[in-house]
């Protein structure tokens, strides 16, 4: 669409600078046969200084154009410049006119799906769906971190007895940020009780450090980003061999309105996270997703 406005632009820009060269070349026609009835002499001397004649002659030719078509001209330009480019709305400009909304389980679903719709076959596709016994219930918006967690593991204090494993987690909590991990930790304080619970971000922290926080005891809460928690999986630092529960930190948005998944970077580390490691225990009934 932008192509067919630009060349209809650009072929009234050229009819009418050829309307224009045709009126000229009419008017240097009829210039000397008016000059030979009216002027002889004048124009004896023209043609004896015909440099000058020349210079004043082309000048002539520029001043009616400019003068006559030039805000036609500035108008040609202007719209090919702009070239009907509208401006782009943002997730910010979408979501700022529309009510929050809870995620639920066809949310992720959906998410999968269309990522990876163009990048894998029919067949593996099937494969990446969970059965709906998969998940959680949902945070419907009215619920604090430790509200949530209380609903969806009610026998939390027995689970928490029975953690034994060292570096390894009982409920492994994804969201977007180091500041939004320090935000959760805070939350869980009505939940957790003495269980013990880790950040797990890249910010300020090695991963290193995170490594040997996780070996020297028992932990039963993490709390991260999914590339540091992706990262320490790979460095073995981590094993999902406990894991019951994974929390993802879904409707929660920042200054701009973006949900976790809504950030590119983040949104591909989460999907990373969730194909290599989680699905498959999914799959085998060892862990329960849950949108907060």
């Amino acid at each position: 669409m932008k192509n067919f406005f630009q060349l209809l632009l650009y072929f009234f820009f050229f009819f009418f600078t050829d309307a224009v060269e045709a009126d000229e070349e009419s008017e240097q026609e009829k210039e000397p046969a008016e000059k030979a009835k009216t002027k002889p002499e004048k124009r004896k001397m023209v043609t004896e200084k015909s440099p000058k004649a020349k210079k004043k002659k082309n000048n002539d030719q520029v001043v009616p154009f400019v003068c006559q078509y030039h805000p036609f001209c500035f108008f040609i330009i202007g719209l090919n410049m702009f070239r009907f480019q509208r401006k782009k709305k943002t997730i910010t400009d979408v979501l700022a006119t529309s009510e929050p909304k809870p995620g639920d389980a066809a949310d992720l679903q959906d998410l999968i799906t269309r990522y990876y719709s163009d990048k894998r076959s029919v067949i593996e596709l099937e494969e990446l769906k969970l059965q709906n016994s998969c998940f959680l219930s949902s945070n419907d918006l009215t619920h604090t971190l430790s509200s949530y967690l209380k609903q969806v593991c009610p026998k939390w204090a027995k689970i928490q007895k029975q953690h034994s494993e060292k570096s390894s987690v009982v409920i492994l909590i994804v969201c977007s940020s180091a500041l939004r991990t320090i935000e959760l930790l805070k939350q869980l304080t009505a939940f957790k009780g003495e269980a013990r619970a880790v950040k797990l971000f890249a910010k300020h922290i090695k991963i290193e450090e995170q490594v040997k926080l996780l070996q020297k005891g028992i932990t039963h809460i993490g709390v991260g980003t999914p590339g540091r928690i992706s990262a320490l999986i790979d460095k073995e630092g981590l094993s999902l061999q406990a894991l019951r529960y994974l929390v993802v930190d879904w409707n929660w948005r920042d200054q701009k309105l973006r949900r976790m998944v809504d950030i590119p970077e983040i949104k591909l580390d989460f999907l990373k996270l969730l194909e290599n490691e989680v699905l498959a225990a999914c799959k085998e009934d060892k862990v329960k997703i849950g949108l907060f």
